[in-house]
């Protein structure tokens, strides 16, 4: 495949029409609290329909206001819901396209990776996955001029996601997504419970503490937590809900996480 990928989830996750999903975007961001000290150099963000994590992942968003004109670069780590495989997809598009318009690939920044065993080129992991999708309209209503380097993981391991981050790392103009949902289908105290726990295991940079029933990105998210680790980053939690409190029943409820690191 070459040239644009087309949205797999418009009017699905989210509104097919442009002005319609620019407009939910932008209230799920102003009706959140930024902490204008210091800026992020990565986020944790769910990726489920805008009705159910869509104010939570607004909360992450919002943290970039003050520094939206610095970033021109978002590495985005994101579970592959699809299929399984080895390693991180990388896509052979060009342009990522949404209601809202086409997002360029980084392609030097794929090329700075591409020797690496376990990123691989492999398009059809992206056929129908939302995880990468549903976050780049936020993107795209808080960034004024960006490119994206889109990966999808599947079996990884922790340290593998670190290597990758360390190369991609960069400056300011680089910041680091993972797209991550947390526990799924509990009833809605024992998500609370559980949801709390990935919390502190991220505030704690702990990515031994994770299992995959704290969160189906628990991978990227583990590798997320190395990196930060190493570069002596400090995590907090900025929302912390499930679909209880946004939309749909309490007796089976998907949790939803936002964190910043500083």
């Amino acid at each position: 495949m070459s040239g644009i990928r087309t949205p797999a989830v418009a009017g699905l996750f989210y509104p097919a029409d442009a002005e319609e999903v620019g407009t939910q975007v932008r209230r799920f961001i102003s009706e959140s609290s930024a902490d204008h000290t210091p800026p992020p150099k990565a986020l944790i963000a769910p990726h489920a329909g805008y009705i159910y994590s869509g104010p939570i992942a607004g909360s992450a968003y919002a943290q970039l206001e003050q520094v939206a004109d610095r970033i021109s670069r978002v590495v985005i780590l994101a579970p592959a819901h699809r299929i399984a495989f080895q390693g991180l997809a990388l896509s052979s598009a060009d342009f990522f396209k949404t209601p809202l318009g086409d997002i360029e690939v980084d392609r030097g920044a794929i090329q700075s990776i591409s020797d690496l065993p376990q990123v691989h080129l492999f398009d059809q992991a992206f056929d129908n996955e939302h995880s990468i999708e549903v976050h780049l309209p936020f993107l795209q209503e808080t960034l004024p001029s960006f490119r994206i380097l889109p990966l999808l993981v599947s079996d990884a391991s922790p340290e593998e996601i670190d290597e990758v981050l360390e190369h991609l790392w960069g400056g300011d103009e680089t910041l680091i997504l993972v797209s991550s949902d947390l526990s799924h289908y509990l009833d809605y105290e024992s998500a609370r419970k559980m949801d709390a726990e990935a919390s502190r295991a991220i505030e704690a940079l702990r990515p031994e503490d994770l299992s995959y029933h704290h969160a189906c990105g628990k991978t990227p998210v583990s590798g997320l937590l190395l990196a930060a680790r190493r570069h002596r980053l400090t995590a907090t939690t900025l929302d912390q809900r499930n679909s209880g409190d946004t939309a749909g029943p309490r007796n089976q409820v998907v949790g939803y996480g936002a964190y910043a690191f500083y």
